[in-house]
């Protein structure tokens, strides 16, 4: 079986606010074995939407491919923002070498309450994923179940994106499901009632103009 390790150290700038969560990046970057517009960064793969996203908010002009310069900008955004990124999963198994949350097992997950102590400014988890099997929800829910702390997520709004709430310490954390930044995640985008809606008033309206409209209001 593939030991599929996270390539990528925790990238928390000083004083952040904000923490994106997801699972693992595809295994060609643990394996070394990048494409040419993959960056060697988290969430740098040149098949994923969170960095073109970002890049139509706050309008980036962002390089993508392996350089040095393309994670140097990365990074001064997140700075710049108090933003975060600490992936859930810090390894797993694979019988199929994939990038599928589905198929990790044998998963080892971050010390994410440890890591949330030691950054006492952060109020907010951004999942890039949902509550579905192997998502980063699921994983973290099961950290706090595993944790036997006592902590559970309390739901604010039930509509996607789902937002909970939990009490870290006396500190009120929230955390927001968004659509996951993937291809994979584009039908069921298509079958959301406001998709719906908004793709009949513009017909060039598309899944990746709806996920900025999601994560804008988050970011």
């Amino acid at each position: 079986m593939f030991h599929h390790k996270h390539p990528f150290p925790l990238f928390i700038p000083e004083g952040a606010t904000k923490l994106i969560v997801g699972t693992l990046p595809p295994p060609r970057f643990t394996q070394r074995r990048l494409k040419e517009r993959d960056v060697d960064f988290c969430y740098g793969s040149q098949d994923g939407l969170l960095w073109p996203i970002l890049d139509r908010i706050f309008e980036l002009e962002l390089i993508y491919d392996n350089s040095e310069a393309a994670v140097l900008q990365r990074k001064s955004f997140l700075q710049k923002r108090g933003i975060g990124i600490c992936d859930v999963v810090e390894s797993s198994f694979r019988e199929k070498i994939d990038a599928s949350d589905l198929g990790m097992q044998k998963v080892k997950l971050r010390n994410m309450l440890q890591i949330l102590r030691k950054h006492p400014k952060i109020d907010t988890l951004l999942f890039t994923g949902g509550n579905s099997k192997n998502g980063p929800e699921y994983f973290f829910r099961r950290h706090l179940k595993d944790s036997e702390e006592n902590i559970k997520l309390k739901i604010v709004n039930n509509e996607p994106p789902r937002i909970h709430q939990f009490v870290l310490d006396g500190r009120l954390i929230k955390t927001v499901s968004l659509i996951a930044p993937s291809g994979a995640a584009n039908m069921a985008v298509g079958s959301m009632q406001l998709y719906k809606e908004l793709k009949a008033k513009n017909p060039k309206f598309n899944t990746l103009d709806f996920r900025v409209l999601q994560y804008k209001e988050f970011f």
